[in-house]
């Protein structure tokens, strides 16, 4: 159990810089954390309510850097989610904004720095933390749940190295926080940065507010990340038009971007001089699997590309062999140390050791052209049986957002496959749309008009969230 980053290495260098101008050296990173963690004094599990400020990076460097198993939470969580959380894994500590103190009246306060304080909860029960155990994650689809996945110090250094492989990544980068840092894509880009000693630019701004954009240009960012989401928006908000000289990298996860919007934003990139990486993970992997080469986003468009250094992709057919042919498909597994260690769904749990073995089944369907980039094409259970025929409900989504450029999302059973659409002047032409795409009787496709797509805070849209309006 060693330290992630050598913030010693780096200490004359400016490591965060946040939206009203404060500047943090790796110097005063260190001693700040060093105090913090003397403050708890030894080895136990924090709840760490994250925003994309100072005092939570203190926090998180803190904890990650001083063997204490921080929990990383959004601040914004629902008071009952929350609370569920709290009983179920009885944290020795919590660190969160001083603004939410009186969300937990009666803990005294045992620090405080950066409008982030230490509160000491009185929990009897602690329970025991396995020894790899460098800290705790919800997974995309469970922000409320108290299924967690169990990632390693190893785990995480790892993937950070492997990113700051591919990224090319060195202490002139000055990515900007575009995504929440309890989310494994955007831990990721502070994990990856600090190892060579860049900039982190701090904002809780979003991408529709000029201040961001202001802050931006005003803070010379060299990168941002996105999910398909965010692309969406930038689409809309003429992103392309934008004066960003600064700018050098954009990276796109988090889902599936379309072959389209890909393009889009590929040309973009290869006419301003900038690199648009697409990638692929899973908070299951820690953050990164797969990456498509910034040269070659404009040929393979669609791709999500080729394992990132250190990992391995293979192909597992219906028949359970090896898949060795371009063009079939098969469910993606990966191999690598940033294979995590498993779940943890109770304070119990907390004690397990590697159930993976550095393999991870995805649960994604993907297939590998001759050149071996590979492209995801569906979710192994996202799929229908409509009178008899498989239908693979992203590519329907993908199908009808490349012909319409709109938000939708494809659900159902088997025989009935539900099309929700936020405007109902378009749900009849979306419907036939699709009928005269698949080729199939029009009675199994409904459209269903609703005021938006839920999507969790990283983008990705909530399905189960949609069954209320067909089950039962």
């Amino acid at each position: 159990m060693g330290k992630i980053w050598d913030l010693e290495e780096h200490k004359d260098k400016t490591a965060l810089i946040d939206e009203y101008g404060i500047h943090v050296s790796y110097d005063v990173l260190k001693s700040e954390a060093y105090i913090l963690a003397e403050q708890i004094g030894h080895r136990c599990l924090v709840f760490s309510l994250c925003r994309n400020e100072i005092g939570s990076v203190v926090g998180y460097t803190a904890f990650i850097n001083n063997g204490i198993v921080p929990v990383m939470i959004n601040s914004h969580l629902e008071e009952e989610l929350l609370q569920n959380l709290l009983k179920t894994y009885r944290p020795e500590y919590l660190w969160i904004p001083k603004d939410q103190i009186d969300r937990f009246p009666g803990m005294p306060i045992e620090h405080e720095a950066y409008n982030y304080v230490l509160l000491k909860t009185d929990y009897e029960v602690k329970y025991p933390l396995n020894g790899e155990l460098g800290l705790l994650i919800t997974t995309s689809g469970s922000t409320g749940s108290p299924k967690l996945v169990r990632q390693s110090y190893t785990n995480v250094l790892d993937n950070a190295t492997s990113i700051a492989e591919y990224l090319k990544l060195d202490d002139t980068e000055r990515p900007i926080t575009t995504l929440p840092m309890n989310y494994v894509y955007g831990l990721s880009i502070i994990n990856s940065h600090f190892l060579v000693g860049a900039t982190l630019l701090l904002t809780g701004k979003g991408l529709m507010q000029k201040e961001f954009w202001q802050f931006f240009k005003d803070a010379e960012a060299t990168s941002f990340g996105g999910v398909p989401y965010t692309y969406e928006m930038l689409d809309k908000l003429r992103f392309y038009r934008m004066k960003l000289p600064s700018l050098r990298t954009m990276t796109q996860a988090g889902g599936k971007i379309t072959p389209e919007l890909h393009e889009k934003f590929a040309a973009y990139a290869a006419e301003q001089g900038k690199n648009f990486v697409v990638m692929y993970g899973a908070a299951e992997a820690t953050s990164r699997m797969g990456y498509l080469p910034p040269e070659k986003a404009v040929e393979k468009k669609g791709s999500m590309g080729i394992p990132i250094p250190g990992g391995k992709f293979r192909l597992i057919g219906a028949d359970g062999q090896e898949v060795a042919e371009p063009l079939t498909t098969g469910e993606l597994v990966y191999e690598g140390k940033n294979v995590t260690l498993g779940y943890a769904e109770k304070g119990e749990d907390l004690i397990l050791g590697d159930e993976r073995h550095s393999v991870l089944e995805t649960g994604d369907m993907a297939q590998f052209d001759e050149d071996g980039f590979y492209y995801i094409v569906g979710r192994k259970k996202r799929f229908l049986k409509i009178y008899g025929n498989r239908v693979n409900l992203d590519e329907i989504d993908r199908l009808i957002k490349g012909e319409y450029e709109i938000e939708v999302a494809s659900a159902g059973v088997d025989d009935h496959l539900y099309i929700f659409v936020t405007d109902k002047e378009i749900a009849e032409p979306v419907r036939d749309f699709v009928v005269a795409k698949t080729k199939l009787n029009p009675a199994a496709f409904k459209t269903i008009v609703i005021d938006e797509i839920p999507k969790n805070e990283s983008g990705k849209t909530l399905y189960k969230e949609l069954t209320k309006y067909y089950a039962g």
